[in-house]
């Protein structure tokens, strides 16, 4: 902190606009549209990016390029507005793009006005009408931090540590999910003899919640009720306890441990319940009744990630019905010797307990790490960037 302090402490700092006719630091640009029949005709070795965020915003590769060198692109309309990235060599935009070419490399360093522009762009971006927009004229607009420039290489330098190890630890937590995808399902083929394919009809009834009606809810109260789009993840709705209990105590609720399904959406999905005062929407999030006499509710929790959802005649269901969740066949080691069978199952569990606990988990493993580092970075990005305001020059 100290070095941090030393190397801020005085430094005098301009500020510019980012793309005034005369006063402006950068040129801005738009891209062209693309569309996707045109990307697969001109496929090529050139990357073309757009607004997504997924990929690096690449989406697809063509033969020609736009952009030749050093640039920052911003994405302009959509819900990732405002999103900036730095480039290198050649490449194209699509119309939904901007891209940023600093006048003088003497005066301002790229990756400098990516950090600074990864702060300040979000808060420029227009979000009336429903769709968000940074368009050129207001990007233009806004003011571009400037300390000297081996004092810009500086921070840079810091901040590329904190993003290069944050790029490192999300490569391990990539190799960790292969890792674990690979080993799943290498624990599922069984050798001939010690398994059977068994439909989950065999394991228990197919259940579901009793349907609460949209009357029923509000914004806020006192039980989480997790609907399709929100299940697995932070509630947007509840009911009252009083009708929760009621519910709970005539009609279908899940025990703990008992893992449910999504019925719709994301077909398949799974989660654990935990036993906490939660309901769920009737008929897109069900769960198979289940004593564990035959099979282990984790047992199920990983193998629904390998379930054949699919109809029979091949087709791809936007819908699961209590027949195909009843048809669907999931494999049983040793279905003859319960205890043998329970005990493979068991085992099955603990490997890849240990590997969900690496990779998924919100608390531990690495996630958690990523979380943490990318905190620090912000935290220190935000640090290096704020001079005190009496250290302004004209």
């Amino acid at each position: 902190m100290k070095y941090l302090e030393k190397l801020l402490d005085g430094v005098e700092v301009r500020w510019k606009p980012l793309a005034h006719l005369e006063y402006g630091v950068a040129e801005l640009s738009r891209g062209r549209v693309m569309s996707k029949e045109y990307l697969v005709e001109n496929a090529g070795q050139y990357p073309v990016y757009s607004s997504q965020t997924t990929n690096n915003g690449e989406i697809g590769k063509i033969f020609t390029f736009d952009f030749d060198g050093e640039g920052i692109t911003w994405t302009t309309d959509g819900a990732n507005a405002g999103t900036v990235f730095h480039r290198t060599g050649k490449f194209s935009i699509t119309n939904v793009c901007g891209i940023i070419k600093i006048k003088d490399a003497e005066e301002l360093n790229y990756k400098f006005l990516f950090y600074w522009l990864s702060i300040e762009a979000k808060k420029h971006v227009y979000l009336g009408m429903g769709n968000p927009k940074l368009m050129s004229n207001q990007m233009a607009k806004i003011q571009i931090l400037i300390p000297p420039l081996e004092i810009q290489s500086e921070i840079v330098r810091i901040l590329d540590t904190f993003t290069e190890l944050t790029a490192e630890l999300t490569a391990e937590l990539t190799a960790r999910k292969q890792q674990y995808n690979y080993y799943r399902d290498q624990l599922f083929c069984f050798e001939e003899g010690e398994v059977e394919w068994k439909p989950l009809g065999w394991v228990g009834e197919v259940r579901m919640c009793k349907r609460i009606l949209k009357n029923q809810t509000s914004d806020s109260g006192d039980i989480p009720f997790f609907k399709i789009g929100t299940f697995g993840k932070k509630p947007d709705s509840y009911i009252l306890r009083d009708t929760f209990e009621e519910y709970r105590e005539k009609y279908n609720y899940p025990k703990v441990g008992e893992v449910l399904i999504s019925a719709s959406g994301t077909i398949g999905r799974s989660v654990i319940f935990d036993g906490g005062d939660a309901y769920f929407q009737d008929s897109n999030i069900v769960w198979i009744e289940n004593d564990e006499t035959k099979v282990l509710n984790r047992y199920l929790f990983y193998v629904y990630q390998i379930a054949n959802w699919n109809v029979s005649d091949g087709g791809v269901i936007k819908r699961l019905y209590n027949d195909n969740i009843k048809k669907t066949e999931i494999p049983i080691p040793y279905p003859n010797n319960p205890e043998k069978s329970i005990a493979e199952q068991a085992r099955v569990v603990s490997i890849l307990d240990k590997f969900d606990t690496l990779t998924s988990s919100i608390s531990e493993g690495l996630p958690k790490e990523i979380e943490l580092r990318q905190k620090q970075y912000e935290y220190y990005r935000d640090m290096l960037l704020s001079f005190p305001k009496d250290n302004l020059t004209a």
